[in-house]
């Protein structure tokens, strides 16, 4: 099948069942689709969508985005899932505000130098906001062209990655680009899914190697697996007298950088890693079961030990990194999806 007639059945196919009414496709605002773009990695429509309503309600521009507290923005994140996403969300919004005069970028490399945009995603920005010719390969494209063309390796080899981006590149038609990128991504996301592809209603399986070969689930070739790793803290849920709970600020790199969490030790005594390490006496109660959460590379294996302060409120303790937490009357700050279901518990 000839590239015209790859762009050419994928529009006819969009024009029919592509999904038109997601809300960032409205309009064609640079804004708009780059934060959808950046909260769809990694994270299904279904579960963007609600986020994607009250990220945008609350910052509606630019430059609400650039101007915005970190723990306002990492907020409206909370549940969403690797941050590190929002925090380089939020300082390419400052970029844009302070070396582009508040204008997006239409430039491949430009963007591409913006905190947290890739090839991939500076392309979608590009296609889908001013239907400029740019390729895209996500992972829902990743998929569909590793079945159209049966690649037998896996895609994390660099050679097979560099395959992709020529289909990607050949295939991507010089006129409706905008509708062609949404409408592999569609193709990608409903028909040609990870799982049980709908192959019977697919408009490229007349010319799919993987169809043709009977076998689309076994492509892309996967790699192989390893055991994933287990990592192990305890987090002490340390209440004062008024009830308010002790969170801290985590560094802003690595996991949950930048959120407000629970004091983390690793080892059993916490009563002397507290003392130790925060200088408060506490009283620890029986430890809650153990929450398992899994990351992208690892399990984290989390015990909660409820304690309580003994004495008073050390207030001299509440700084830029370190507050008593108001349950009753919760602010606004980020928390891991862990961290806001052991408050709600708490509560």
């Amino acid at each position: 099948m000839s590239e015209r007639s790859i762009s050419r059945r994928l529009l006819s196919w969009y024009d029919r069942h592509g999904r038109k009414t997601l809300p960032w496709k409205r309009k064609r605002d640079p804004y708009l689709i780059w934060v959808s773009e950046i909260m769809l990695q990694q994270t299904q429509v279904t579960t963007v969508i609600p986020y994607f309503k009250n990220f945008i309600a609350r910052f509606p521009n630019l430059q609400s985005l650039a101007r915005a507290k970190l723990d306002h923005v990492l907020h409206c994140w909370t549940g969403l899932g690797y941050y590190a996403r929002a925090r380089n969300l939020q300082r390419a919004a400052k970029i844009i505000v302070q070396e582009h005069r508040g204008i997006f970028p239409r430039t491949l490399e430009a963007l591409v130098e913006l905190p947290g945009i890739g090839r991939s995603t500076a392309g979608a920005i590009l296609a889908l906001a001013f239907d400029q010719r740019q390729a895209i390969l996500d992972g829902n494209v990743k998929r569909v062209l590793a079945r159209y063309h049966a690649i037998d390796t896996p895609l994390n080899n660099r050679q097979a990655e560099e395959r992709l981006w020529q289909f990607a590149e050949q295939y991507t038609p010089r006129t409706r680009v905008a509708e062609y990128t949404q409408a592999i991504m569609d193709l990608g996301a409903t028909v040609c899914t990870r799982t049980r592809p709908q192959c019977g209603v697919c408009p490229l399986r007349k010319n799919c190697d993987a169809y043709r070969l009977g076998a689309p689930q076994n492509y892309p070739v996967r790699a192989t697996a390893r055991a994933t790793p287990i990592k192990a803290t305890h987090m002490l849920m340390i209440r004062d007298r008024r009830g308010h709970v002790l969170l801290q600020r985590r560094p802003p790199t690595g996991i949950w950088g930048g959120l407000w969490g629970f004091p983390e030790c690793a080892g059993d005594d916490a009563r002397q890693w507290c003392r130790k390490t925060l200088g408060l006496d506490i009283q620890t109660d029986t430890p809650w079961p153990m929450l398992r959460h899994s990351f992208s590379h690892f399990h984290l294996d989390i015990t909660p030990i409820p304690a309580r302060m003994l004495g008073g409120t050390n207030r001299a303790m509440e700084n830029a990194e370190t507050v008593w937490y108001n349950l009753r009357r919760p602010d606004e700050r980020g928390l891991s999806a862990p961290v806001k279901r052991l408050l709600k518990q708490l509560e």
